[in-house]
């Protein structure tokens, strides 16, 4: 069952390698960025997270994947107002929608933290 869920993943990854952008954040549209140019941040988490824990677990080797992490994170943290809000979460939704600066949530945050936790072994 192992190996299945290790191909799962290592597909997955290299699918959402392709949907980062320039900046490092993913978007509330991972088929189509351009409908919603805005870095979307609990996904940003998330796939920051999913991509340094395979790094820091030895199954995600290579430089891409630490780049990829890398700016991952640097966009992650530039999003991240002085009052500890993240900026650019999505609501909860049936569909993509436009997202503003103002926006937060806190599975944004928890996303955030979750990728933090990886980062400190990155």
């Amino acid at each position: 069952m192992y190996d299945y869920f290790k191909s799962l993943y290592l597909k997955m990854t290299e699918a959402v390698l392709k949907c980062q952008d320039a900046n490092g954040s993913w978007h509330a549209s991972l088929l189509a960025p351009e409908n919603y140019p805005t870095a979307e941040n609990s996904s940003s988490g998330f796939m920051t997270y999913g991509l340094a824990w395979g790094v820091n677990h030895g199954i995600l080797k290579g430089k891409v994947y630490r780049k990829a992490v890398e700016k991952g994170w640097k966009a992650l943290c530039s999003y991240v107002r002085e009052d500890g809000k993240l900026e650019y979460v999505q609501p909860v939704a049936g569909s993509p929608g436009k997202i503003t600066k103002d926006m937060t949530e806190v599975y944004g945050v928890g996303a955030f933290l979750l990728a933090a936790t990886e980062m400190l072994d990155f």
